[in-house]
């Protein structure tokens, strides 16, 4: 069975900001790229803010809000100083990630058992500010119940387990995944993923996991764009989310 619908693309323009920080200047131009991005076809863009400000930066996030007219992620780590950047950006959605400061890229899920009572308070912060809320997570319907007792509206599975075990036998990769897809529908919780997804792995993932709302994909899209071309990236990854 596909569950293929309107499952939206949220292109992690993080990567283009690591080449223009590599140079100095404003080259590739983020707020340039943002805008083709959308205009390709893409359903949002998402930035990933960290301490370091190794790629994207704090002033980015201030700057795309007055540029982005889809739909505008931030994920990050719910520090004071990103709790603070996200109330007064006021994107749609804030995704919290458990990252460490020096994390190269997202790496684990939260453990919504052990933090519930935390991640509630932060997640009233963002509701109260009429931001919609996700809390990433690991594919395992025991957290399901704790993640939606913190009042967030979606989870983000981390799909790193699905895409590493994807050509090894997929259909086991994927299993806990529409598991836990299941789960969180049962609790009113809208499904996000994203992590490693590619051209190779994207479409069987969208066709067997249910109540897909969206994915965010970053790394494997931007080296994508090198040899096709973003506006013809854009589309092919698209194309991955269509019946």
């Amino acid at each position: 069975m596909s569950f293929l619908n309107k499952i939206k693309l949220s292109v992690n323009i993080n990567k283009l900001a690591t080449i223009r920080n590599a140079r100095g200047g404003n080259n590739p131009n983020i707020l340039d790229f943002a805008k083709k991005i959308e205009s390709y076809g893409a359903d949002g863009i998402t930035v990933h803010p960290r301490p370091d400000q190794r790629h994207i930066r704090f002033q980015d996030v201030y700057d795309l809000k007055n540029n982005v007219s889809t739909e505008f992620n931030i994920e990050g780590y719910p520090s004071d100083d990103f709790i603070k950047l996200v109330l007064e950006v006021g994107p749609h959605q804030v995704t919290l990630v458990p990252d460490k400061p020096d994390a190269i890229t997202s790496n684990s899920g939260w453990d919504t058992k052990a933090h519930q009572g935390y991640l509630k308070h932060i997640v009233q912060q963002f509701k109260s500010a009429n931001i919609r809320t996700s809390l990433f997570l690991n594919p395992d319907p025991s957290f399901i119940e704790s993640a939606a007792a913190t009042g967030a509206d979606r989870i983000e599975l981390y799909t790193e387990s699905y895409a590493s075990n994807f050509f090894i036998d997929k259909e086991k990769a994927i299993q806990p995944y529409i598991e836990t897809a299941i789960k969180a529908h049962e609790f009113n919780l809208g499904l996000n993923a994203g992590h490693d997804l590619d051209l190779d792995n994207l479409k069987y993932f969208a066709q067997n996991v249910p109540h897909l709302l969206e994915v965010s994909i970053g790394h494997a899209l931007i080296c994508d764009a090198l040899t096709y071309g973003m506006s013809n990236v854009v589309k092919m990854y698209l194309n991955q989310l269509r019946d």
